[in-house]
């Protein structure tokens, strides 16, 4: 019988007592014991882990749209269609984890609803930023987060700087499209309103796209993460009609019923609309 194998002998370390462990660089301790299910139901844990692992992915995504919007502002789009490509990638993971939340019954998910209070996804704030940060902005949807100063702060200073959709058309504006000036004036705090002007610029991009690759390759980035994107909350919407039927949310909204309205929100909706005229 051959002796079993030990890593050390080809120069694995194998102790750890003054150093830096995987652990330890992963801050693990601090990460899995942050699970706390409220009730013994043994799905509240499936229930917890879901939504921890995408603010994670969440937390991930904004770390790269912020980076894009920073190398778009400075003319490197290169680098930008990197990290945007990377943020389509992280909205598949979060799409695949819908299938495994899909694995609880609507039996199973009423052992510990209760113990879930008023809190709901609704209240996401890095969702929340994520919407704010590409284009999505709706002042009202700061108010559930007016109990934390700090978070609060974190979303208000998102709103008085330009989107990633407003960065993209300041892009289009300096390649000398004729992007409407009271779009590149406006108050970047406000909804978007779809612009006629807009789509024409970004219609010129795709009728013309040897002139104009890079901006048609951004075009078509934004495009990319907004698949993504409406697919992340068709199957939230799903997942939840699945589980709790046409109940009301745990945090008030009206459940499917709200989710199927933000179906209709677009993010770049002028990219999606100059397809039928092409």
């Amino acid at each position: 019988m051959t002796d079993p194998y030990d890593p050390a002998r080809d120069g694995a370390q194998m102790a750890f007592d003054d150093r830096m462990s995987y652990g330890d660089y992963l801050s693990l301790d601090a990460i899995l014991t942050a699970q706390n299910p409220r009730t013994g139901a043994h799905d509240e844990m499936l229930f917890i882990i879901q939504h921890q692992t995408s603010e994670l992915w969440m937390r991930l995504a904004l770390h790269e749209l912020n980076a894009a919007r920073a190398h778009l502002e400075q003319g490197e789009t290169r680098l930008a269609f990197k990290m945007l490509a990377r943020v389509a990638r992280i909205f598949e993971q979060l799409n695949n984890a819908w299938d495994v939340l899909r694995t609880m019954t609507p039996s199973e998910y009423t052992h510990f609803r209760q113990g879930l209070g008023e809190s709901s996804g609704f209240q996401s704030w890095q969702y929340r930023l994520i919407e704010f940060a590409v284009g999505n902005r709706n002042p009202a949807m700061l108010r559930p987060h007016e109990h934390r100063a700090d978070i609060l702060a974190l979303l208000q200073s998102e709103l008085a700087r330009p989107s990633l959709y407003d960065t993209a058309l300041r892009l289009l504006a300096k390649a000398g499209l004729p992007v409407p000036s009271e779009v590149l004036n406006r108050d970047v705090r406000q909804p978007w309103q779809v612009s006629a002007g807009v789509k024409a610029a970004w219609q010129t991009v795709y009728e013309h796209p040897q002139s104009h690759w890079e901006l048609y390759e951004l075009a078509e980035k934004l495009v990319d993460f907004e698949d993504y994107f409406r697919r992340w909350r068709f199957n939230h919407v799903t997942t939840v009609e699945r589980v709790i039927g046409f109940k009301r949310g745990t945090g008030g909204t009206a459940g499917v019923q709200y989710l199927r309205r933000m179906l209709e929100v677009e993010l770049f909706p002028e990219l999606w609309h100059l397809r039928t005229e092409l």
